[in-house]
Order: structure tokens, then C-alpha cells, then sequence
């Protein structure tokens, strides 16, 4: 069993200090960031479908072993209308990781619009149809879809369910640790409860530290899912001003110290 920790991207301007060197060409972020993390989590897919040719490039600037995952782009998880040729290029893009080894699954993030009703139920079969053969990961953001309901048919359709840790809010998803797919997953958004819902900058929902204490609840979580399925990914999504990387570094040094 196998636990990777890494972050919620790596290209960021506002990294350019706490994270990377001042005068660090960005070409060389990615290789920068690989030199301490095994696995990132690439979110620009969600905006526009990646060419195969950007993929291959970026998988030959990490180390052998190093694990991609990539979000789905919107139009298959927030637009949702006819996802199947998006689907089948995006898969496509995917073949150089999968060919250099470097992919680990994709990670779909429904909105928190998409309810628990028998109309996204089926809409999740056609992501799985679209996606077959690939490891893919569900994220929800409604806190109705947290049920055995849900974790049977994820099982049943061999997809992994995506934990998270965020704003204790009675309609967020909870901070539930459950491995029902090959690719145990849990993504760390932060915990800013003032700027979850009322902000100007996106970027200031993700604008959180965490205290040991709130990382240490997750530990025998982490523990649990890795005895679970074969690969587990952990990745910090409070990236304003690399404070993902700090998360990270202090969840694998609490990892390492509970040993």
C-alpha cells in the first residue's frame, strides 16, 4: 500500500518567494516542485482540455515513479451536455502519462449544484462509460450524496470517492474516510469558514494554515484508507502563497513521527 502526498497545482505566481526561488525560470516550477513531492494534482485540465503533446512534456520534467493526477474538464463535470466527445478527447490527451506510467487517475469534481437524484445518478454511469479502463475519482460538494447509497454504486461502478477536509458546514460534504475504488483519494481545501462562501478572489477560500491538531484528526483516516485500496493521494488544496506546501511538509513530518 502506498501514500502519496503532494499539492493542488504548482503553477502559481504567489508561490515566487515561499515556494520557489526568485529568478526560477517557470519552465523549471515543475521540476522544482518534483525534487520534494511525488505526485501533484493538475487543475488547469478544468478549464480547457490539455493537448497530448502539453501532458508528454510536462511528464518528461518529473522523475520516474512521479504520479499525475488531472481534473476533468468543466464541460464533462459542470456543463454536463453531451460530455462523450470531450470525454473521448480528454482521455486521449491522457496517453502519455499513461504510457510513461506518470498517470494516476483523473479526479471528477461535480459543483455543488449537482444533487443526489436518479438523473446524475445515470449521468455518473456515462462518466464512467466515458472514462473506461482509466482510474477516476468523484468529488462531491453536496453533503446528500453521503450515504451507503452512494458508496455501493461508486464501488459497483469501480470508481473512487473523493474525501475531503473543509468548512464544517451542515451541507458540505463531512469529513468522512472512505476508499471505494482503486485510488483512495482525500483533498485538504482548508478550513477558512469567513471566505467560503463570501469572497471578491477565488483564491481567498483557500487562504488557510493548518494547525497540527486539525492534520493529526486525519492521520488514522489516512491510515485506514491505505490499508484499503493499493494507492491512496493526498493532496493540499490551500495553495495562496504556497501554504499547501507547508501542509504538506507537516503532514508527512507528523506521518513520519507517528510511525
Amino acid at each position: 500500500m502506498t501514500t502519496l502526498i503532494g499539492t493542488s497545482g504548482f503553477s502559481y505566481k504567489d508561490w515566487v518567494g515561499p515556494v520557489y526561488p526568485q529568478g526560477l525560470a517557470k519552465s523549471e516550477w515543475l521540476s522544482f516542485y518534483a525534487q520534494e513531492f511525488p505526485t501533484c494534482e493538475l487543475n488547469f485540465s478544468y478549464y480547457r482540455i490539455p493537448s497530448g503533446r502539453t501532458l508528454e512534456q510536462m511528464a518528461a520534467k518529473v522523475p520516474e515513479g512521479f504520479l499525475f493526477t488531472v481534473k476533468a474538464f468543466k464541460g464533462i463535470t459542470h456543463e454536463r451536455e453531451e460530455p462523450e466527445p470531450q470525454m473521448e478527447q480528454f482521455a486521449a490527451a491522457l496517453t502519455p502519462l499513461i504510457e510513461a506510467k506518470k498517470f494516476a487517475c483523473l479526479l471528477a469534481q461535480f459543483p455543488y449544484s449537482f444533487h443526489a437524484n436518479q438523473a446524475n445518478r445515470d449521468y455518473i454511469k456515462r462518466v464512467r462509460e466515458g472514462f473506461e479502463g482509466l482510474p477516476v475519482v468523484v468529488e462531491f460538494r453536496s453533503r446528500e450524496w453521503i450515504n451507503e447509497r452512494t458508496f455501493d454504486e461508486l464501488r459497483a461502478l469501480d470508481l473512487g470517492f473523493c474525501c475531503v477536509d473543509q468548512p464544517r458546514f451542515e451541507n458540505l460534504v463531512p469529513p468522512v474516510a472512505v476508499a471505494t475504488g482503486p485510488v483512495a483519494y482525500v483533498r485538504f481545501h482548508g478550513r477558512n469558514y469567513q471566505k467560503w462562501w463570501q469572497h471578491e478572489e477565488a483564491w481567498e477560500r483557500y487562504d488557510y494554515s493548518y494547525g497540527d491538531e486539525e492534520l493529526l484528526e486525519w492521520l488514522p483516516k489516512i491510515r485506514q484508507l491505505d490499508q484499503e485500496s493499493p494507492l491512496t493521494l493526498v493532496y493540499m488544496n490551500n495553495h495562496w502563497q504556497g501554504q499547501a506546501v507547508g501542509t504538506a511538509r507537516q503532514l508527512k513530518t507528523l506521518m513520519e513521527e507517528t510511525d
